[in-house]
């Protein structure tokens, strides 16, 4: 870590009630589909400015959602009328952009994974607490209420004590340039599907897991994975199965298995916001379906970083255990492949 911290001043004046000042670094497709739309729709943010490095891109994507166009990052970490920016940028470059927003006084909510290297999430969630700024990693999912349903299932003994876990997160193919193909931005499946199974694992047995086993394929022709497998396992034993990838019909669920039954999710972790949640539970008296009030997550996902932004709340320590166990996935890969003599698999 950095042994001196220089930071500017947030802007002062602000009531705790009063929108959140953001500015956006980048014109990524997550940023025009999901994220921009959600804020200029959110009274909890006003969307000031995004930037680019190309001045028309960053005109025509102002021009669409209402707000200032700014040509460069720099430019836009400068403005002193922000109170916070939302980094989209290519996983490989959340790093140091990351960085240069909270030295430059500004709270920070930046997309998955925060970084694709665990000493870097280590030190930007501790420059991001003796700053005194919010940093908070956009894994949306974790915003839904349906997930908060499941949980009071589990501690209501629903279906006895969890025995096993399960999530899957895969896309099919993506289109040949894709940056998630390539390496030198941070592709692969790893990061980018591979955080929602790992993240949902922790969302439910909390922090203390274990990565016992994983695999990590590059599909033909690929310098990144496109798929992989892990076996994690908690303190009190709960076996963790997850699985992910770029090439596979879609599929975006998780279960948990008891002792007495299990429950299931669909549409877990990208549901749009129309979508109407379906729990199943699985008992031995039968089976049950709850279905629950639609929500945007996006929507609430921008909430929830306003609110961090107006408490004054902590860097969240799940992204730290999260990247540590991203971190021990591909090491645990890795050195299976070495083991193996790499006769089919690639590891990253």
């Amino acid at each position: 870590m950095t042994p001196a911290t220089t930071v500017t001043p947030a802007p002062t004046g602000r009531t705790r009630t009063a929108p959140v000042r953001v500015g956006v670094l980048g014109c990524a497709d997550i940023a025009r589909r999901r994220m921009l739309p959600a804020m200029t729709a959110s009274p909890d943010v006003e969307l000031v400015a995004v930037a680019s490095r190309d001045a028309a891109k960053a005109r025509v994507t102002a021009a669409e959602f209402g707000c200032r166009a700014t040509h460069g990052y720099d430019a836009l970490l400068a403005d002193p009328d922000l109170d916070a920016v939302y980094v989209p940028l290519p996983a490989a470059l959340h790093a140091g952009w990351v960085e240069e927003a909270l030295r430059a006084g500004k709270h920070v909510l930046a997309e998955k994974p925060l970084t694709t290297d665990l000493a870097r999430t280590r030190h930007l969630v501790g420059l991001a607490r003796e700053s005194g700024r919010v940093l908070m990693e956009n894994v949306m999912f974790v915003h839904h209420p349906q997930h908060a349903a499941v949980r009071r299932l589990i501690a209501e003994g629903a279906i006895g004590e969890p025995r096993v876990f399960q999530a899957a997160f895969a896309v099919p193919r993506l289109p040949e340039h894709d940056i998630r193909y390539r390496p030198e931005l941070g592709g692969g499946a790893l990061w980018d599907t591979g955080v929602y199974p790992v993240r949902a694992a922790l969302h439910f047995l909390g922090a203390g897991l274990e990565v016992e086993g994983a695999v990590l394929v590059h599909g033909p022709g690929r310098s990144v994975d496109t798929s992989g497998t892990a076996l994690l396992r908690s303190p009190d034993g709960v076996a963790a199965h997850l699985t992910f990838g770029l090439d596979h019909a879609y599929r975006s669920s998780y279960e948990i298995w008891g002792s007495e039954g299990r429950v299931s999710v669909d549409r877990a972790f990208t549901p749009p916001a129309g979508h109407v949640p379906r729990i199943r539970v699985e008992r031995r008296s039968g089976t049950e379906e709850l279905r629950l009030p639609p929500a945007d997550q996006v929507l609430r996902t921008v909430a929830a970083f306003a609110e961090a932004v107006r408490t004054g709340g902590a860097p969240d320590l799940v992204s730290v255990h999260q990247a540590a166990l991203l971190d021990e996935v591909r090491g645990r890969a890795s050195a299976s492949l070495a083991w193996s003599g790499g006769d089919r698999l690639r590891a990253g």
